[in-house]
């Protein structure tokens, strides 16, 4: 057998936390200049929130710290875009 069947540290779900938040912000980010305002607000709060759990497993050892932030960072800018375009149009 070439791998071993123990899993290792970097085998754990919170290691997906940062680039899943990457995604969901690069998306909602992007989205909120497309029109896609329901898709954009939903995307930005779980790119928020899983940003922040993988900003906190990042510190402890756990994913990278770069991926985490830059999904918060983009999550928060979608979604306070979208917030702003929603109230500017009221």
């Amino acid at each position: 057998m070439a791998g071993s069947p123990t899993p290792a540290e970097t085998d754990t779900p919170a290691t997906a936390l940062g680039p899943t938040a990457l995604v969901l912000g690069t998306f909602s980010a992007a989205g909120t200049w497309a029109f896609l305002i329901p898709w954009t607000v939903l995307a930005g709060a779980l790119a928020i929130t899983f940003g922040a759990m993988g900003i906190h497993y990042a510190r402890q050892g756990t994913g990278r710290m770069w991926t985490a932030a830059a999904g918060t960072t983009l999550g928060a800018v979608g979604l306070i875009g979208t917030v702003t375009l929603v109230w500017g149009m009221s």
